[in-house]
């Protein structure tokens, strides 16, 4: 009798939602193949229900992520770098699998680390940078202070696996809003492997979300949600782009589409993107006076 050759086991990675692994809420799966066209895992495919879980998810976790210092966003941030570089082999071998050379593999990821530690440094500061106290012609202080919109959708590009996910994420939370991230269908292993290194990395469950699943299913699901505050997407299709923003304006949710030829460059990031995702609260506070001779106290 011929020796029969061993069935490989796939692994079946999973949605990551409110700081869990769930299946998805589908039932359904599809395969991930490599370079060379070979099944090499298994991932979700997401059904509507996976993206109102992720929302609400982000939603719940919004007021208390939004509230936390800049110091301790950024804190939270650089911790997620330190993980990130502690699985380099794990993630390079992976982006590897889908077509990446080594070389390529590992300045991915070092570009992706350092990313995550430009931001970290951002979140303290660009509130001192972006705030402004305005002259008025009446008795009061005038503020405005940048704050974050909430939930935000994102799309990641298929170019770069782990660099556009991060390249997303990090200006979002920096800034303190909460995401929810449809991974790349071609290659979503780095996307689902980067959120085992959220889950270790302190990042309180809810404040980044990821599904994996097709885009053309998935998109309107997302940007019709109106608890979904804005869209990011980097160099979307035409078409998927206008609906994208057609979409977004029965909801008045604001629509970005970021370079991705810049993602591997210093024009990839920017305190800007972290301001793409703020509004602008401005607060009058009356000057109070003593014995009706002005001066503020």
């Amino acid at each position: 009798m011929a020796k029969q050759s061993r069935l490989e086991v796939w692994k079946t990675y999973k949605n990551y939602v409110g700081g869990q692994f769930p299946r998805t809420e589908s039932g359904r799966s599809y395969a991930v193949k490599n370079a060379m066209g070979k099944t090499i895992a298994n991932v979700c495919q997401s059904s509507r229900k996976d993206v109102r879980d992720g929302v609400s998810a982000a939603r719940s976790a919004w007021s208390a992520w939004n509230n936390r210092s800049g110091f301790n966003r950024g804190q939270i941030l650089y911790r997620i770098a330190e993980m990130l570089e502690g699985r380099k082999k794990q993630l390079s071998d992976l982006l590897v699998t889908q077509g990446y050379t080594a070389a390529a593999a590992t300045q991915e990821i070092n570009r992706s680390t350092d990313r995550l530690i430009y931001y970290a440094g951002w979140c303290d500061k660009y509130q001192s940078l972006f705030s402004a106290v305005n002259p008025v012609a009446s008795a009061h202080y005038n503020f405005s202070v940048p704050e974050s919109m909430g939930v935000v959708g994102m799309l990641a590009p298929a170019n770069a696996s782990l660099l556009g996910v991060v390249s997303l994420m990090a200006p979002c939370i920096a800034g303190g809003n909460t995401c929810l991230i449809l991974a790349d269908q071609e290659k979503p292993l780095a996307a689902v492997s980067f959120a085992e290194v959220l889950h270790s990395a302190d990042v309180p469950g809810g404040v980044v979300n990821i599904l994996t699943g097709y885009q053309q299913e998935l998109i309107d699901w997302i940007s019709s949600h109106v608890d979904v505050n804005a869209m990011v997407c980097f160099d979307q299709e035409k078409a998927d782009w206008q609906k994208i923003q057609e979409i977004g304006a029965g909801h008045i949710k604001r629509t970005f589409q970021w370079n991705a030829k810049q993602l591997a460059t210093a024009a990839g990031q920017s305190p800007y993107f972290i301001m793409d995702l703020q509004e602008i609260k401005t607060t009058w506070h009356p000057i109070q006076t003593i014995g009706g001779k002005g001066g503020a106290y």
